[in-house]
């Protein structure tokens, strides 16, 4: 792709929100209020949630972050490089003097205990509040990510009163669910965790549900937000609601948080909280998942190591997700360019045959390039 696609992509992907939200007109019906909230208990936090947040991760239209507060939604999500940090600003700018009624989380990417406390400094100031309810460590898709300095300086957050309470984001809950356990000092976790994610993912929430560990659902809707997508997507009607409606019939996830960029998606999600899961939705879904199958990474980790060049597969097969699905050009190239040069450098036209085999259908070979294609 060359540099004016590249800009192309980019800047219709970042058009398509403002056009949705120049107005509040896409709200066709109010939203049901307190009739319509349903809440869960966040484990050993006790913070009461709404089962359906807010992920403000692609967010630019802070009036529909205000029409969830009005409407009663209680947990919002940001992280500190969202949108190159101005994610942080907007979200804190849209809840306002509403900060103290909401329950705030964010996220850290730092390495080091010193660099994670600089951060966090910077996201209270963007945020315009004086503490976090939740704290989270970003990505952390392993034991050893899960550094003993990151949790110190979670800790000292804490005993500052800079956040109430703490925890990781992570795509593979599996993975990392007993080290969580172990460790004792985190309070909540944030996971993938969506109606195609392999056994062992319900497996690990249940076990941290039962050890009082909080449990948040994010990328609920597997990668099916209606972003800007050149390669044939699925538009089946009402699979996004069926999709966030088979997380939120699992009482061990305490709330969700999807994407919304405009009222629209924002009056769906909130109308899904108050549906129980159909058989109907249950045949959609079945439809969804095949049509996919040759490009939705299900995070079961089983490509980890397995790439000859030493590619991270699955979080190449995420950020070209990102800018496919998601209509997030920026994001994509943003994690891309985070990666090791010599990592960027590989191009997988140049192999003979791919040694990397997913066992649910992913053409991985295919995703890769079209990574390499984006963001390179």
């Amino acid at each position: 792709m060359n540099d004016a696609s590249r800009r192309d992509f980019l800047a219709a992907g970042l058009a398509l929100p403002a056009g949705l939200t120049s107005s509040p007109s896409g709200l066709t019906a109010p939203l049901p209020g307190g009739s319509g909230l349903r809440y869960r208990t966040l484990g050993r936090t006790k913070l009461k949630v709404t089962t359906v947040g807010y992920g403000c991760m692609i967010t630019s239209d802070a009036s529909v972050i205000a029409r969830a507060v009005d409407a009663g939604v209680t947990y919002f999500d940001t992280s500190r490089w969202y949108q190159k940090g101005n994610n942080e600003r907007m979200v804190g700018a849209a809840l306002g003097s509403n900060r103290k009624k909401v329950i705030l989380s964010t996220k850290v990417d730092a390495e080091t205990r010193e660099g994670a406390l600089g951060e966090l400094e910077m996201s209270l100031k963007e945020l315009g509040t004086d503490y976090l309810d939740i704290w989270y460590l970003h990505g952390k898709d392993s034991p050893e990510a899960i550094k003993d300095e990151l949790v110190e300086a979670q800790e000292i957050a804490r005993k500052q009163g800079k956040t109430r309470f703490t925890g990781i984001s992570t795509h593979k809950v599996a993975a990392v669910a007993d080290a969580v356990i172990r460790n004792g000092k985190l309070d909540a976790v944030l996971a993938v965790y969506n109606f195609t994610m392999d056994p062992s993912t319900g497996a690990a929430i249940d076990s941290l549900a039962a050890a009082g560990i909080g449990v948040a659902a994010m990328k609920v809707m597997a990668g099916g937000l209606r972003g800007r997508n050149p390669r044939p997507q699925m538009k089946r009607p009402g699979a996004m609601t069926a999709a966030l409606r088979w997380v939120l019939k699992n009482p061990k996830v305490a709330t969700t948080i999807p994407s919304m960029t405009d009222m629209e998606q924002l009056e769906q999600n909130f109308k899904a909280m108050t549906e129980g899961f159909t058989a109907e939705d249950e045949k959609v879904l079945a439809a969804r998942l095949e049509e996919i199958r040759p490009w939705f990474c299900r995070m079961c980790g089983q490509c980890d190591g397995k790439c000859p060049q030493g590619l991270p597969v699955s979080e190449m097969v995420r950020y070209a997700m990102y800018a496919d699905s998601y209509g997030q050009f920026g994001l994509g190239r943003e994690r891309f360019l985070s990666l090791p040069e010599a990592v960027r450098e590989v191009r997988c036209g140049a192999c003979p045959e791919c040694q990397v085999q997913c066992p649910n259908g992913v053409r991985v070979a295919d995703r890769l390039i079209r990574a390499q294609e984006l963001f390179a």
